[in-house]
């Protein structure tokens, strides 16, 4: 059991040795997280509809 407690105050002090992001930082991390999603999306999917249309080019030969 001591152990335990030990851990729980050993997790409480290095908790306060975070530090945490603002608002802000938060805001653009989370506008930044989104833009490389929409982008990577569009990318892949750009990306699957020229092999698509490759491959059926191919089979309707």
């Amino acid at each position: 059991m001591d152990k335990i407690i030990s851990y729980i105050k050993a997790s409480i002090e290095e908790m306060k040795k975070v530090t945490w992001p603002t608002k802000k930082e938060t805001y653009n991390y989370t506008l930044l997280v989104i833009g490389i999603s929409i982008a990577l999306a569009l990318f892949l999917g750009a990306v699957d509809y020229i092999f698509n249309y490759g491959l059926q080019s191919i089979i309707t030969r």
